[in-house]
């Protein structure tokens, strides 16, 4: 055998193995799109006002603590806390953990709510770095800031824990800020299942471009930047279409550390949040999983689309690039810590299923999807019949890239009502159709970065300029 003719059936044999790889994800997403959809039906049809309102009224409502690790966060902070001091629930307390910022984060804190020093006896059951002080405001006695030592957000959160006095805690961005029933919502499964369900994620939506003032969103609208509004449809995808259909199987590993609620109990079990890795969100969620099974609990963790967090997106490609290459090195790093979840069938649906998909799918998808690319460049140069073949190939990559998300605008549209204005749905439609053109290959080179990086054991954050979301700023 000649050698043209050994790399042409190399060639080939490689575009059999993207092509079926590709059938694979397409199956997967086509799947993953029906359930959700079938999910938004029934829950449509509910009356969400009037639920709420028989939620107050539950016996078994329970306290809340709600922890803001806050790092620099003088943009975003008082935002986040005036939405959560708004919030409608019988019973919470809010502790902004102040992680060493070098900026005016504690002092705009201090001054806005009157926060005065306190004594308080913490019980120290995570090892963290040191608290320096803990304020109370005089305004909300509910509302406490400690300051510490900085640490990491990981640490910061296991501050919180140390700290709190309620049985469930929620972990919110300083950067973010939530709807008014959104702890109500999310809480909702909690109660429901008698404490069967020890963590539940609600969505997390981009407010880029929004008026918010005193840390409610007043007025909604699309912003002008094109990189922001693919984050809103990447972020429609990845919670309404992903989430939503893994959560109906209990398969969810990854509840947003932008807005999710936690069992402290069954975290403590596990050692609280993990600080050698940038992912600390997906990670205690996998954590909790395997716990789950080695105990032989029958316990969930779900993901529930009606409670609303809001938060600040990247403006920029290279705070973008930032923010991929740390989510996926993330990725990386819980995948790699729980290895022998995989393909086990002691962890059930969670090692059989969902985190073979994670691997293969979300994991390596960016680099077989970049070659997936380079093949069909190199395609120009082997052939009319290599031609054809990438033709098949490049179509399979719009109908994943972009139908998809087009995809989910629309179950958006139908069943939240998001974007009410026609002008909107059709900009943000038009613009899911250019996303494998421009917008897909930088995200598939950063993720891939994410990669190497946590090859690499890199364990850098990075970070990412806050314009903040709130008026109040000012």
């Amino acid at each position: 055998m000649n050698a043209p003719l050994i790399t042409s059936s190399f060639f080939g044999f490689i575009g059999y193995i993207l092509l079926v790889y590709m059938l694979a994800v397409i199956f997967s997403y086509t799947s993953m799109l029906l359930i959700a959809f079938i999910q938004l039906g029934k829950e449509r049809k509910l009356q969400k006002n009037l639920s709420d309102e028989g939620a107050v009224d539950f016996i078994y409502t329970q306290p809340v603590t709600i922890i803001v690790p806050a790092y620099n966060e003088q943009e975003g902070v008082l935002g986040n806390i005036y939405s959560l001091l708004a919030l409608q629930y019988p019973q919470f307390e809010i502790l902004v953990i102040n992680d060493g910022s070098v900026d005016n984060t504690e002092d705009i804190i201090i001054e806005h709510f009157n926060m005065k020093p306190i004594r308080k006896v913490v019980n120290q059951q995570l090892e963290t770095q040191p608290i320096e002080a803990i304020y109370q405001s005089d305004m909300h006695p509910n509302l406490l800031l400690i300051t510490k030592v900085n640490g990491g957000k990981a640490d910061a959160l296991n501050v919180g824990i140390n700290v709190s006095k309620y049985p469930y805690f929620c972990s919110i961005d300083g950067d973010s800020i939530l709807d008014s029933t959104s702890l109500l919502r999310v809480m909702k499964p909690i109660m429901e299942s008698n404490k069967e369900v020890i963590a539940t994620g609600g969505t997390v939506r981009i407010a880029n471009g929004y008026e918010i003032q005193m840390g409610q969103v007043v007025r909604e609208g699309l912003p002008g930047s094109a990189i922001v509004i693919m984050q809103i449809i990447e972020y429609m995808r990845a919670f309404l279409m992903g989430r939503m259909a893994l959560s109906k199987y209990n398969m969810v590993l990854i509840i947003s550390g932008a807005f999710s609620v936690f069992s402290k109990k069954w975290v403590m079990q596990v050692g609280g949040y993990t600080k050698n890795t940038v992912g600390e969100d997906m990670e205690l969620v996998v954590k909790l999983h395997e716990e789950i099974s080695d105990c032989k609990e029958d316990k969930e963790i779900v993901f529930t689309p009606d409670p609303v967090c809001w938060t600040e997106a990247p403006d920029n490609f290279k705070d973008l690039r930032t923010q991929r290459r740390r989510w996926h090195q993330g990725l990386a790093e819980s995948l790699w810590l729980h290895k022998k979840m995989a393909f086990n069938p002691k962890y059930g649906s969670v090692g059989l299923l969902s985190i073979p998909y994670f691997l293969f799918i979300e994991l390596l998808g960016p680099v077989i999807e970049l070659a997936g690319y380079a093949y069909m460049v190199l395609s120009l140069f082997m052939g009319e019949a290599y031609i054809v073949f990438a033709g098949i190939l490049g179509l399979l990559f719009i109908l994943y890239g972009s139908l998809f998300s087009m995809a989910s605008i629309l179950l958006e549209a139908w069943s939240r009502n998001t974007y009410p204005a026609v002008k909107d749905l059709v900009r943000l439609v038009m613009l899911s159709l250019t996303e494998v053109f421009w917008y897909r290959p930088l995200t598939l080179i950063w993720r891939t970065e994410g990669i190497i990086s946590a090859l690499r054991g890199k364990r850098e954050w990075g970070s990412i300029q806050r314009r903040g979301l709130s008026e109040d700023r000012e």
